[in-house]
């Protein structure tokens, strides 16, 4: 029952995160570009902020299989639980891209006929594989650092941990996005090319945020103070 009630909260963040920071794409194209790009960001930056805050003391606010990976891999997450988080958060990305396509698409016909609703499917501005994977990689990693600062580090303010993570996503988002999408999350890809039935470049977007985040968690791993029999390691700040 206790992982029941934590995939719950998993489900509803990332739920939330698609419903929200896509919502905003969609949006934007409804209303002929109201919302902007730096309202895209910012929405992405909030909602991932507030979910932490609402979930984070439930289920460790992850809303993102890389993480919940990265997690595992540095024993900080049980590797039991790893399954049924990322199948949660993938069916809460699903279930609000599903949602959009049902409830967007109609208003979009209305207002701009013959157009395909833009459900925030992830794609490099080149169109090469190579430029989503290399972007997405960098993003995660950074992403994942911040996140092991302030989920794993004793000394890093814990109660900043929305604001720093959600900060994070939101800026990353604002410079990287136009590039590459700026997803840094499986889950948040695989809903709109789901419901959709555009896969092109997905692996790319399903490999690079699952490096990457591995790849911060060990360099975080790496660069924090460790302690030896009580006593700080020589170095130590």
């Amino acid at each position: 029952m206790n992982l029941l009630r934590k995939c719950g909260a998993e489900f509803i963040g990332a739920f939330a995160i698609v419903l929200g920071g896509c919502g905003a794409v969609a949006a934007n194209q409804i209303s002929g570009g109201a919302v902007s790009h730096v309202g895209v960001a910012t929405s992405f930056g909030l909602i991932v902020m507030t979910m932490v805050y609402a979930t984070g003391h439930i289920s460790g606010a992850h809303f993102n299989p890389a993480v919940t990976i990265a997690f595992s891999l540095t024993r900080h997450f049980p590797r039991r639980e790893i399954l049924p988080y990322i199948a949660a958060q993938c069916l809460g990305a699903v279930l609000a891209s599903g949602i959009h396509l049902a409830t967007l698409s109609p208003v979009l016909e209305a207002r701009l006929p013959g157009q395909e609703l833009d459900l925030g499917v992830t794609q490099p501005l080149d169109g090469a594989w190579t430029t989503a994977f290399v972007w997405e990689f960098l993003l995660a990693f950074l992403l994942m650092v911040v996140i092991m600062a302030v989920a794993t580090d004793y000394r890093a303010t814990g109660q900043a941990a929305g604001l720093a993570i959600g900060g994070t996503i939101g800026f990353e988002a604002m410079f990287a996005g136009p590039i590459c999408g700026a997803s840094m999350n499986p889950a948040r890809s695989l809903g709109p090319a789901l419901v959709s039935g555009n896969w092109l470049h997905f692996s790319a977007y399903a490999a690079g945020p699952v490096l990457g985040a591995l790849a911060g968690a060990l360099f975080y791993e790496f660069i924090r103070c460790h302690r030896d029999g009580g006593t700080e390691v020589k170095g130590c700040c």
